[in-house]
């Protein structure tokens, strides 16, 4: 089987992956190497240009100076129809059986090919709008274009795979997509891992269990709710059960003062030999992943903390709980819980600690079974073959 590998970014070229989309580039590109690892021949297509136009920087500058709105270029249709154009120059000169699409709706919302198209991922663009900050406050034409482009794109594939049952049932509410036609497989980890049940029980074995540490491991501090991982360090302490927070990926405010047990790592390359080895170090040190997120669709950075044994609290927002199981690898609380819900439940744990190495222990099966690419692109790759 051949499949024309669609993206709008360079799989392959790391140093060009935006780093507002550095999650979903390393999806890209892992999900790209496990297909190929079972034998599946991709074309891969992409970088694809958004091209700037006169009309859409004259209207940029309307929407944003003017009206005080926010506006994005890569909504417009000349813009979306040039994606098409590009991709189908380069199409055709491979001999491809489907095309995979495993990032939005955008690569293919004027894609007209007689190949099958699949689109693989984790969440609509109608779902984020005033969900994210990046798409609240839109102007009215981009609202438009989003919702007419991506209903064209989902009318266009035999297939969608999304990464979470709310990602599924969005397109089939908003757009009136065809059941029968969307699947909901989750994406792997974006780390490598060769570790063994065996290894990860000597991880989990090595852990304090005097000092929980708790990871907070993101890129925005509020919209990942650094500030509730902050305030559930402050209070487990409190309450008599020392606790320590690191932060990787972000900064907390200038304005906020952190006490001695709070250590502010900011950005790791993961890209890089020392930066995966600090990583790998941070995590297996970990007893939680803890993610309060506001706003999120199906963070890889879950599923990375349980390829460590790692369990992980975080909230009920976009797809998490499907991901997230309570008790079976962490706890998913309401956006508006308490903080002395999740120190109750760490609280409980170490005051248990056989508990907690069973949930860490269930944290990496789940990974095993369930949450990893190998599982998932088999999966994939049986649909698209009956598509074929």
């Amino acid at each position: 089987m051949k499949i024309a590998y669609l993206t709008t970014y360079d799989v392959l070229n790391q140093a060009k992956w935006p780093k507002y989309q550095s999650g979903l580039c390393a999806a890209g590109y892992f999900l790209a190497r496990t297909l190929e690892e079972q034998n599946v021949k991709l074309d891969l297509v992409g970088p694809l240009e958004a091209k700037n136009t006169l009309s859409t920087r004259i209207k940029r500058r309307i929407y944003t100076s003017v009206l005080k709105k926010q506006y994005y270029h890569w909504t417009d249709p000349a813009v979306l129809r040039n994606y098409a154009n590009q991709a189908l120059q380069k199409m055709s000169q491979f001999k491809s059986d489907a095309i995979l699409c495993p990032e939005n709706s955008l690569p293919i919302s004027y894609l007209d090919s007689d190949l099958p198209i699949v689109l693989w991922s984790d969440a609509t663009l109608y779902s984020l709008i005033n969900f994210y900050p990046y798409l609240s406050n839109l102007c009215r034409e981009n609202f438009h274009n989003i919702t007419a482009m991506e209903k064209a794109a989902l009318d266009r594939c035999e297939m969608i795979i999304y990464t979470s049952d709310w990602a599924a049932q969005t397109a089939i509410d908003a757009y009136g997509v065809e059941p029968s036609k969307v699947r909901v497989i989750p994406w792997g980890a974006n780390i490598e891992c060769d570790r063994s049940l065996n290894d990860v029980n000597n991880i989990v074995e090595a852990r304090n269990n005097k000092t929980c540490k708790l990871l907070f491991f993101a890129v925005e501090w509020l919209r990942k709710g650094g500030d509730v991982a902050l305030a559930v360090t402050k209070a487990l302490n409190e309450a008599g059960l020392p606790t320590e927070l690191t932060v990787v990926g972000c900064h907390p405010p200038e304005s906020e003062t952190l006490p001695d047990y709070v250590t502010v790592i900011g950005y790791i390359n993961k890209s890089t030999a020392d930066g995966r080895t600090a990583l790998d170090r941070i995590l297996a040190d970990s007893h939680f992943l803890i993610l309060p997120t506001r706003a999120d669709c199906a963070p890889h950075v879950l599923i990375e903390a349980n390829s460590f044994g790692v369990p992980c609290l975080t909230t009920n927002v976009g797809g998490i709980k499907t991901i997230v199981k309570d008790d079976v690898n962490g706890k998913v609380v309401e956006l508006d819980t308490d903080i002395s819900e999740y120190c109750t439940y760490v609280t409980h744990l170490f005051e248990h600690y056989e508990r907690y190495k069973a949930l860490a222990n269930s944290s990496f099966y789940e990974y095993e079974i369930r949450l990893n690419w190998n599982v998932a692109t088999k999966e994939a790759k049986k649909l698209i073959m009956d598509l074929i």
